[in-house]
């Protein structure tokens, strides 16, 4: 079955879901999910590479939109509706749900620590270390990046290459709607502890968060910087530093404080990312 076969007869099931009692729409999803494990398809595609036919290749070097899949997403779902439930052991774990692990880990170079666990659906490139944390289905994690202990990697998220995400890190979600856009960390990321990413905030490539860092598609991240404040929503840029912060706002009862993030530097551009990163760590006195 081709990728184009298979992309028609999920989005004819999505449309009418009675299509998945045909075998051939069921096994079309089955394909897509194989697919998604063996990285021959993301959920978004990255600004580098070709994002009319939903492939593996690129990994946001480049500055630009992220193409959304939706048609994958789709099949995500109906995977849900297909699937039964049931109990599966790997060694001494017993494990219920409709969705098995994923296994071969040795074979694509993937360390997972117990109990860590990647969904099938979900896949990592040669060197991803997961600790005790969980990469869920629809996942796509890059070369060399480390999920540390208690770190979630939430439905669809999108982690580049050289990332770190520490203990307790927590990345949203985002099946629903099929067209909305994932969370995105690009690459060359440090996510400090307990920082939560959800809603489709994307995070350029190179950046630094904090320790305690929330961002949300409706989070105010500020650039202090300079001489006057910058905004942004949803989209951390490139090589930032940043930090938990709060702003004043009023409100009917009075004025209050509301969380938001501030941008307090850049890490330097020409330096190499772990230099960069040591430096910015150093420099702008980020507790990560």
């Amino acid at each position: 079955m081709s990728p184009e076969d298979v992309r028609s007869l999920v989005e004819a099931a999505w449309t009418d879901r009675t299509r998945l009692a045909d075998p051939a729409h069921a096994a079309a999803v089955e394909a897509a999910i194989e697919l998604l494990d063996k990285g021959a398809l993301r959920v978004a595609s990255p600004p580098s590479s070709d994002a009319s036919d939903a492939s593996a290749e690129g990994d946001g070097a480049a500055d630009g939109e992220w193409t959304v899949h939706a048609w994958v997403k789709q099949a995500i779902l109906l995977y849900f509706a297909i699937r039964k439930m049931e109990t599966f052991t790997v060694g001494p774990f017993e494990f219920h749900d409709k969705i098995p692990i994923k296994t071969g880990l040795a074979a694509q170079n993937i360390r997972v620590v117990p109990p860590g666990v990647v969904r099938r659906g979900a896949f990592c490139e040669p060197g991803v270390i997961v600790m005790p944390g969980y990469v869920n289905i629809g996942a796509h994690v890059g070369a060399g990046t480390m999920v540390d202990t208690w770190a979630t990697v939430g439905s669809c998220a999108q982690v580049g290459k050289d990332c770190h995400l520490s203990g307790g890190v927590g990345l949203g979600g985002v099946l629903e709607p099929p067209g909305a856009r994932p969370v995105i960390i690009e690459d060359g990321c440090f996510i400090g502890s307990r920082v939560i990413v959800v809603e489709g905030v994307r995070v350029g490539r190179e950046s630094v968060l904090g320790a305690g860092v929330v961002l949300t598609a409706s989070t105010t991240i500020i650039d202090v910087t300079g001489t006057v404040p910058v905004e942004w929503k949803g989209h951390v840029p490139p090589r930032s530093v940043v930090i938990p912060g709060m702003r004043p706002k009023k409100f009917p009862a009075g004025e209050f404080a509301v969380p938001c993030a501030l941008v307090i530097g850049k890490r330097n551009a020409s330096t190499d990312r772990k230099v960069s990163l040591n430096a910015a760590l150093r420099d702008f006195g980020v507790a990560v």
